[in-house]
C-alpha cells in the first residue's frame, strides 16, 4: 500500500510540473516570445525559407514600430497567414517610387540590404511616380526580395493592429544563429517626418 501511495505522489509531482510549464509556455507563446519559421523568398537574402526565428510579442508595448524592424504581420487578404516583411514607413510619412527606387519624405532611401531593384507592378495600390501618404494607425510594409514579394505596394498599407510582433533573433541554421538588427539608420528609423 505505502508503495503505490509513493507511486500516485511521484505520478502527482510529474504532473503538476508538466502542468506549471504547460502553462509557463502557454503564457510566454500567447504574450511575451513566438517562434516562427519563414517560408517563401520574400524577405531574401535577409532570411531564407525554413529560417528559424524568434517573434517578441512584448517590444511595441515598450517602444513605437520603427522604419526598419523586421515584423510578422496577419496578410491583409488571409489573417490566418503570418507574412514577414520590413518596416519602411509610418502614419504620415510620404513615399514616392521612381524608377526603381523608393523615396521616403523626399530622400533617397538607402536600403544596402537589396539585391534588386525595387518594382511597382499594373493595378497594385502604388503607382510609378505619384506619391502616397501612410494613414494614421497604419504601416507600409515590403519584403527585401523586391521582385518576388507580394506586399503593401500591391495591397497598400496595413494598420498597426494587425502585427503580431519584432523579429529579433533567428536560431536556425546554426551558421546564421543571432539578432537581427535594423539596418535603417537610426535617425530614419523613429517617428520624424518631413514632406516631399
Amino acid at each position: 500500500m505505502e508503495l503505490i501511495k509513493q507511486g500516485l505522489e511521484f505520478v502527482m509531482d510529474i504532473l503538476e510540473t508538466i502542468v506549471f510549464v504547460g502553462s509557463l509556455f502557454i503564457v510566454l507563446y500567447l504574450f511575451i516570445l513566438q517562434p516562427s519559421m519563414v517560408k517563401g523568398p520574400s524577405m531574401e537574402p535577409t532570411f531564407y525559407t525554413d529560417d528559424h526565428i524568434f517573434v517578441s510579442k512584448l517590444t511595441y508595448k515598450l517602444r513605437p514600430i520603427q522604419r526598419g524592424d523586421v515584423v510578422v504581420t496577419h496578410s491583409p487578404r488571409n489573417p490566418d497567414i503570418e507574412l514577414i516583411k520590413r518596416v519602411i514607413g509610418l502614419p504620415g510619412d510620404k513615399l514616392l517610387f521612381r524608377e526603381g527606387s523608393v523615396y521616403l519624405n523626399g530622400m533617397l532611401l538607402q536600403e544596402k540590404y537589396l539585391a534588386d531593384d525595387t518594382p511597382v507592378w499594373d493595378g497594385g495600390y502604388v503607382k510609378e511616380d505619384q506619391a502616397i501618404t501612410i494613414p494614421p494607425e497604419s504601416l507600409f510594409i515590403m519584403g527585401d526580395n523586391r521582385p518576388r514579394s507580394s506586399d503593401s505596394r500591391e495591397f497598400g498599407p496595413i494598420p498597426t493592429s494587425s502585427v503580431v510582433g519584432h523579429v529579433f533573433f533567428r536560431y536556425y541554421p546554426p551558421s546564421k544563429i543571432g539578432t537581427i538588427k535594423n539596418t535603417f539608420p537610426a535617425g530614419l528609423q523613429a517617428l520624424f517626418s518631413f514632406y516631399i
